[in-house]
């Protein structure tokens, strides 16, 4: 896909790069320092892309700006009185419409990318190595929105630096586009529930590998730990390697269970079954619960003789009112399982206490557990 534009006269086109799968803006004007907050926002309302030739410091500040302008809410009580949720489901879908919104017309302002992933812009930074990890080796020169850049420079700080994992006692290093464990609670549960052998276990959809590293430290002999994303796999290479723990997990890139069966079967599949505007969205939304019902019908198949499979769920979606107050426990039972104990844990993030989330009410009524689940007397395959 490319991008076109007009400059000096000439028509110009580039590459378009867009990891939410956006399509490349059709009307691109070329701006500088010259504009405005309230000219930029206005634009990209409307619908025009701008293509940055300006001192790069200042098109931040003007993303800044442009941000603060999304932000603005009408006061009056006729407007409060037409666009008032209704219940939590409403609420979540008014706060999804808005999200999108906002990324729209922020992503708006573009910034174009030379050769060696260069920016010849003033006082541009060197991108080349969040570029690096997020895109791969460079290919040709492309046009991309700032907001995406920015994106990869936060991802590449956090890969760095690591996110400290309490019941691991080591970090985890999460790559651009894969699940990041800042939510500790479920690790808890794993770090303390019974283990039903320390033999074999299959972690399904291991993302960043923490569960995989989780359960070796607890003495778990061999973990085969899958993906279907190749940049999980990489990321979980690289986690596994640094944590020495390569002779005890194996990863297989595929789409949910390894061949065969094991006596512990694990998976946190994405726990709101809601519709992904991105491919990058897929990581917390899992629309129609297509993985978590595949995790739950694959059991009979792929568990051991009185094996155990551990689900982690939150009940934020109930809240929510995006899946049923018994749905999950009749797909359960559905899939031929029964409940051997269910364990809770509140969550600790940040978001509970913020009374200002338009979620916050489904928030701090959540509850994050782990089923162990076995396999109904008589359906063992």
């Amino acid at each position: 896909m490319t991008i076109s534009w007009v400059e000096g006269g000439t028509t110009l086109s580039a590459r378009w790069q867009s990891e939410a799968g956006v399509a490349a803006p059709r009307r691109v004007l070329i701006v500088d320092d010259t504009i405005n907050a309230d000219t930029a926002y206005r634009l990209a309302c409307e619908g025009t892309a701008m293509l940055w030739r300006g001192d790069f410091h200042n098109a931040r500040q003007l993303l800044q700006a442009m941000a603060k302008r999304c932000g603005l809410k009408k006061t009056s009580k006729k407007n409060k009185q037409e666009t008032a949720p209704i219940d939590l489901k409403q609420a979540f879908n008014l706060h999804r419409v808005i999200q999108a919104q906002r990324a729209r017309i922020l992503g708006m302002l573009l910034i174009e990318v030379g050769e060696g992933y260069k920016i010849s812009l003033k006082r541009a930074p060197d991108f080349s190595q969040a570029c690096l990890e997020s895109y791969g080796q460079f290919t040709s020169p492309f046009v991309v929105s700032l907001r995406e850049l920015q994106g990869l420079v936060g991802a590449h700080e956090w890969r760095k630096k690591g996110v400290p994992i309490e019941v691991l006692g080591a970090n985890i290093h999460p790559h651009y586009g894969v699940f990041s464990p800042i939510r500790g609670e479920y690790l808890d549960l794993l770090a303390t529930a019974p283990l039903p052998s320390t033999e074999l276990a299959f972690d399904i959809g291991t993302g960043t590998g923490v569960i995989s590293a989780l359960l070796a430290k607890r003495g778990i002999k061999k973990i085969i730990a899958t993906d279907q994303d190749s940049r999980a796999i990489k990321c979980a290479q690289e986690n596994i390697s640094r944590l020495g723990l390569q002779k005890q997990i194996t990863l297989i890139q595929t789409n949910m269970f390894p061949e065969g069966k094991a006596p512990l079967v694990v998976c946190n599949p994405p726990w709101l079954p809601a519709k992904p505007s991105s491919p990058i969205e897929y990581a917390v939304y899992d629309p129609e619960s297509k993985m978590l019902l595949a995790f739950l019908n694959g059991l009979k198949v792929h568990l051991s003789d009185d094996g155990e499979g551990w689900l982690i769920m939150s009940d934020f979606a109930e809240h929510l009112g995006l899946r049923g107050k018994d749905e999950l426990r009749n797909s359960i039972e559905k899939a031929g399982l029964n409940v051997e104990e269910k364990l809770d844990i509140k969550p600790k993030h940040g978001k509970v206490t913020n009374e200002t989330d338009p979620l916050h009410q489904a928030r701090k009524s959540e509850i994050t557990s782990l089923w162990r689940l076995k396999i109904q007397k008589g359906l063992k395959s």
